[in-house]
């Protein structure tokens, strides 16, 4: 649990910051009901009976999406569809601190959404998200929903003249490259942040591992629900063991819009 010093610290770090990063994973949207990945509950712990026989990275794998379309998109259709799902206080929180002008930017390892429904307006998904879709042949854009909805096992485009042109996921899948693009603008909006606030991520995998090298501000700020064992810098860094629900109740108490 957060205690007073920890609040107190982290109460200052965010009053004297004016250009404040989060950088999320996971972890972030699990208490808005989304399962993580790796945890006891998490989803490669609970696939269900259909997709046993199958490694969780691989139904979500390029591979898979090529070689076994049908697989791919049951596994994707029962498991990654968020549309129902609310951003949490920490979504919340967010949003108020960027219209407060005091973030500046989101970098999430999260595909859900749930930052900019809860209103943040300057959102870097590395791994893109489920709320877009597009043909791997003409590369003709849809809405998230035209997969989840499609009574296909496989869902087509319906522009191209080839019937057989598949529709799939923006999600940056196992065995592609992250987007470029989107990196780039999110290592930028770390280099320039006085302040960094990681959230909800072990920061054991790639890349979330690598970003926090590019922080060159003044405060690193982890809160993590399990310990982790991380490089510190005893001059910038707060590391707080608790729920990012509960902390970001207590940012929310102490700042005004």
């Amino acid at each position: 649990m957060i205690t007073d010093e920890q609040l107190t610290l982290l109460e200052k770090y965010i009053k004297e910051s004016n250009n404040i990063v989060f950088f999320g994973g996971a972890g972030v949207s699990t208490e808005s009901g989304i399962p993580d990945f790796r945890s006891k509950d998490g989803l490669y712990n609970n696939m269900g009976v259909d997709f046993s026989k199958y490694k969780p990275e691989y139904l979500l794998s390029f591979a898979c999406l090529y070689h076994e379309p049908e697989v791919f998109f049951e596994f994707y259709k029962q498991k990654m569809d968020t549309r129902k799902f609310k951003p949490n206080i920490t979504h919340e929180v967010l949003a108020k601190l960027e219209r407060m002008g005091k973030l500046s930017a989101i970098v999430t390892q999260n595909i859900d959404g749930l930052h900019q429904k809860a209103g943040s307006k300057t959102v870097y998904e590395i791994h893109s998200t489920t709320a877009h879709c597009h043909c791997m042949n003409c590369g003709r854009e849809y809405d998230g929903s035209y997969i989840f909805d499609n009574d296909e096992s496989v869902p087509h485009c319906q522009y191209c003249e080839d019937e057989k042109a598949i529709v799939r996921p923006d999600v940056v899948l196992y065995g592609e490259n992250l987007p470029d693009h989107t990196v780039v603008k999110a290592i930028s909006a770390i280099e320039n942040a006085d302040c960094l606030i990681v959230g909800g991520t072990s920061l054991t995998v790639w890349p979330a591992s690598t970003f926090l090298n590019y922080f060159k501000g003044d405060h690193l700020i982890i809160v993590n629900n399990e310990p982790l064992d991380v490089p510190t810098n005893e001059r910038t860094d707060l590391i707080i063991t608790d729920t990012l629900g509960n902390v970001f109740t207590k940012i929310d108490d102490v700042i005004k819009e």
